[in-house]
């Protein structure tokens, strides 16, 4: 498992939209990227089953596995780690705690908790929030400065905005789907 030095530099973000094509991407992803398996759009068993089926589709490509949810969960589910907001990340031993910000706010918050990553967003306009404000390539690279973990670009990302963004960490749903 990788620690906060380490972190995949691609991640793939599962979604109800992606959900179809998802085991084609994972296969597709460079050995040892990331998945984050959020699938908010099933409950109970079924988001179970769900994950326990992405989550050997990614491990046989020797991908790190995240789960969105409560820590105890990602841990009884044999998660990598966590994904969410830094106030939820929790504090199990062997979890990675990656999290989620959208402002300086939350990037301190990221930062006092001492996550291991930071998912911040959304860079570029994205389908997840259509009409929505985006950061824009100044001002992730600002907030970013501030983080004192790796950060990972999301929201619009793809390839080329990856490298127009000389970003070397970033994270997508239909840019990698």
């Amino acid at each position: 498992m990788p620690d906060a030095k380490t972190l995949p530099c691609l991640w793939l973000i599962s979604d109800a939209r992606n959900d179809a094509v998802l085991a084609r991407a994972l296969a597709a992803l460079p050995c040892g990227s990331g998945f984050v398996f959020r699938h908010y759009h099933l409950e109970g068993d079924a988001r179970r089953q769900r994950f326990d089926t992405l989550a050997a589709a990614a491990r046989a490509r020797g991908h790190c596995v995240i789960l969105s949810g409560p820590a105890d969960l990602a841990q009884a589910w044999g998660a990598d780690g966590v994904y969410g907001p830094p106030h939820k990340l929790g504090t199990l031993p062997g979890l990675l705690r990656l999290a989620t910000a959208h402002d300086a706010r939350e990037i301190e918050l990221a930062n006092r908790v001492a996550a291991d990553g930071v998912f911040l967003s959304p860079v570029f306009p994205t389908r997840s929030h259509p009409g929505g404000a985006s950061l824009g390539p100044a001002r992730f690279q600002e907030l970013a400065a501030l983080a004192q973990m790796p950060v990972i670009a999301l929201g619009g990302m793809t390839a080329e905005r990856a490298q127009a963004l000389d970003w070397p960490r970033w994270a997508a749903i239909d840019g990698l789907s």
